[in-house]
Order: structure tokens, then C-alpha cells, then sequence
């Protein structure tokens, strides 16, 4: 296991390299365009309504435009990080398309999304929203709690999505890419219910943290669990 995570360690390490240095310039350039002006801010705000009303409120004119390429960054690494796994697997990489390795990469490539995303998001919001918003929060505990619930979330859907691309090519043939296709239509499916689940119980005005926690729970058994069927199809 020491041995094939080594052999990985390189191509990922210059993923996430160069996602990293991309998330810096980004912080760097909205440093000057706050500094000159040139990065506006909306500071409408409301209360009793869903939390991701509150939140979007004050996404406007250029800080939505930053937001969108956050968030597109944070989409990027993920899906390189799949793609990646699978590229590796192709070329018989040491321990590439095992389970473990799925998992542990997965877990790595969203923990650096989320990196990547905090750099650049740090940099959309005044300090009076950030403080504003400071000041409803909860305590540090339960942000870094939540942090490890929503790592975990997108970490075991990473590694689940990369064990599924290297299964559809194990059992490729001549129809790899129509294994994908009814790769991407039955998971996707899966996921797709789960996620609107989850969406639903957050985007509430007084989300229940025991309603969004269990469902978080169940959304990463779930990816488990298509890791662990995918793995199968790989052997």
C-alpha cells in the first residue's frame, strides 16, 4: 500500500500544486481589486428565510462573478482528481483503481477543492460581512465538525466516482464509453436523490442539525457502498 501510494503521490501532488497556486493568484487579484475599488459589495441582508437565501443576498455584481469562479475551481479539482485516478489506472500505476486508493485520493482531492474554495471565497467578502457573519455562527467546534461531515461527504463521492470510472474500464471492451454513460445515469441517479435530500434539510431558515447530519451520514455510506460494488467489477 506504501509502495502504490508513492507512485500516486507525484501526479496528484502537481494536481493539487498547481490548483493551489491558481486559488492564491485568484485571492491575490481580488486583494487588488478590493484595494483599488474595483470589487463591489452588497451588503443586503434578511432574516427567517432559508440559510442559502441569506447567503446569495449578498453574492452580487463582481462577488458573484468571484463566487462562480470558486466555484468552478473547486469543480475542476474534484473532477480532475476522478479523471486522474482513472488516467492512472489505464496506465497500470502501482495500486491505482483499488479501493483504498479511490478512497484515500478522494478524500485528498476534496480536501483540497474545499482549500482552494476557503482561499478564494475569503477574498469576495468585506470585512463588515465577514464580521456580521462572524457574529451568527456557530461555535469553532461545530464549524470544524461540520467541516470534517462535508469533507467526508464529497471525499467518499470522489473516491466512489473514480472506483466506478476504473470499473466501467476494467470491463470495457469495445464499449467503454457506453459503460460510462450507464455508469454516470444509474449512480447519478443515486446521487442525485440523496443530494436533493441534504439540499432540502439545509436550506431551511433553522436547519435540524440531526436531520442534516444523518443524512450526511447516509450519503457517504452510500458512496461506500457503490465503491465497494464498483471495486468488484475492477478485479
Amino acid at each position: 500500500m506504501k509502495e502504490s501510494m508513492r507512485a500516486m503521490a507525484r501526479p496528484y501532488g502537481i494536481l493539487f500544486a498547481m490548483a493551489l497556486v491558481v486559488a492564491v493568484l485568484a485571492r491575490v487579484g481580488l486583494a487588488i481589486m478590493d484595494a483599488t475599488g474595483w470589487l463591489s459589495y452588497d451588503y443586503i441582508s434578511a432574516s427567517g428565510v432559508a440559510m442559502l437565501d441569506v447567503v446569495c443576498s449578498i453574492l452580487t455584481g463582481s462577488a458573484f462573478v468571484a463566487f462562480l469562479f470558486a466555484a468552478a475551481l473547486t469543480l475542476m479539482v474534484s473532477a480532475a482528481g476522478v479523471a486522474l485516478q482513472a488516467l492512472l489506472f489505464a496506465k497500470g500505476t502501482l495500486g491505482a483503481g483499488k479501493p483504498g486508493a479511490a478512497f484515500l485520493w478522494g478524500w485528498a482531492a476534496a480536501a483540497v477543492s474545499l482549500v482552494c474554495l476557503l482561499v478564494v471565497a475569503s477574498g469576495i467578502l468585506s470585512g463588515v460581512q465577514v464580521g456580521s457573519m462572524s457574529s451568527n455562527l456557530p461555535s469553532a467546534g461545530v464549524l470544524l465538525v461540520a467541516a470534517v461531515v462535508f469533507t467526508a461527504f464529497i471525499g467518499t463521492l470522489l473516491g466512489a466516482a473514480a472506483q466506478v470510472v476504473c470499473a466501467c474500464m476494467a470491463r470495457a471492451g469495445g464499449r467503454a464509453s457506453w459503460n460510462l454513460v450507464g455508469a454516470a445515469a444509474a449512480c447519478g441517479a443515486v446521487v442525485m436523490v440523496l443530494t436533493v435530500l441534504t439540499f432540502a434539510a439545509i436550506n431551511t431558515a433553522s436547519p435540524n442539525l440531526a436531520a442534516v447530519g444523518g443524512l450526511f451520514a447516509l450519503d457517504a455510506a452510500v458512496n461506500v457502498a457503490m465503491l465497494l460494488v464498483a471495486a468488484r467489477f475492477t478485479k
